[in-house]
């Protein structure tokens, strides 16, 4: 059963360019947009002042070390997420696949429990560089539980493949609150604040490392997307045409549990951008996955932003984890989806 079909794109589309260039334009309006949301406001003609470089030494602090930090690594860590999703989509055949769903998450922030618990003494910048390596290796070793036991007669069985998800996802939860218990007062808040999914990481050195990542995987992400559109065909066709399914399988994994890993080092557990990101994308520009990764890219760096942007407002001057905010959407989609699934 593929599930990857649960919603199918319907009447006619938008030119795909078109499309991006319109994404593109939400996503600059609403990081302008945010820069101006919070308890200092600044007339709009100051901030293009300041961004050109002559705004005030307290103008410069409020938007290039207090906001556009966060707002960078918003859009980042929505575009990391959304590809991841849409990768595990592709070569899982599973509409249903998110990285928090299939508790890559989970895994990779067990991961960043462990560094915090073993060498607390370092979290600050060296913790920049070391996060997403731990991150990567917990990811890593959580796809490979969760996928071999989906298998089924040889295959990854779609169904199975959310259920394990799921429930490896749940027992390395109750690890990571267990071991909140042996931390001290400074690490639990650090965990605490990382669990609910809040972007954390606002600073330069912490948007530098990602975009280092993010920049080396997101294109390489959309160079496999023409290996995603044969993988499509099934696995006998794509044979047939002389692609080595199960090396580009391990392939594409891999660079999906990396982008989540970087995301969740920097943001935390964010949950449901890999799912609703990719099925949005398809219901604007297609399943041609060459547009639809792109277009995906755009559409979750859009949604997280937006999140952290109502999170800061919704209860001010209280701040909303965006990750709460994501998951009052994602949860009642991923809903939707189980239904048509039947």
């Amino acid at each position: 059963m593929k599930v990857l079909s649960v919603v199918k794109p319907k009447g006619k589309r938008m030119n795909p360019l078109f499309m991006i260039l319109i994404l593109l334009s939400i996503t600059l309006v609403s990081m302008f947009i945010s820069i101006n949301m919070g308890y200092t406001r600044i007339p709009v003609q100051d901030i293009l002042r300041t961004l050109v470089g002559l705004g005030t030494f307290e103008q410069n602090f409020v938007i290039f070390d207090a906001r556009l930090p966060r707002i960078v690594i918003a859009v980042l860590v929505g575009a990391g997420f959304a590809v991841s999703g849409a990768i595990m989509q592709g070569v899982s055949q599973n509409g249903l696949a998110d990285p928090g769903i299939l508790g890559l998450n989970a895994g990779a922030g067990f991961a960043v429990v462990l560094y915090i618990s073993l060498f607390h003494e370092r979290i600050g910048m060296a913790s920049a560089f070391a996060l997403p390596i731990f991150a990567f290796l917990g990811a890593a070793i959580t796809a490979a539980i969760v996928f071999v036991l989906s298998l089924k007669r040889g295959t990854v069985d779609p169904i199975r493949l959310v259920l394990m998800g799921v429930a490896v996802g749940s027992g390395i939860g109750a690890l990571m609150l267990f071991s909140t218990y042996y931390m001290g007062s400074y690490q639990y808040e650090f965990v605490k604040i990382w669990l609910t999914g809040s972007i954390w990481g606002t600073n330069w050195a912490y948007v530098g490392i990602s975009f280092v990542w993010l920049s080396f995987l997101l294109p390489l992400a959309i160079y496999k997307a023409r290996t995603l559109n044969v993988m499509n065909l099934g696995e006998l066709v794509a044979t047939g045409v002389g692609a080595y399914v199960t090396k580009e399988r391990i392939i594409l994994i891999t660079i999906a549990v990396a982008l989540a890993a970087v995301c969740v080092s920097v943001a935390g557990s964010i949950g449901f951008v890999g799912l609703i990101a990719p099925h949005l994308a398809r219901q604007l520009v297609g399943v041609n996955h060459k547009i639809m990764v792109p277009t995906a890219a755009l559409s979750g760096g859009i949604l997280v932003l937006i999140a952290d942007m109502i999170g800061r407002i919704l209860v001010h001057p209280v701040e909303i984890p965006v990750g709460v905010v994501v998951a009052g959407i994602g949860a009642p989609y991923f809903l939707y989806l189980l239904i048509k699934t039947k």
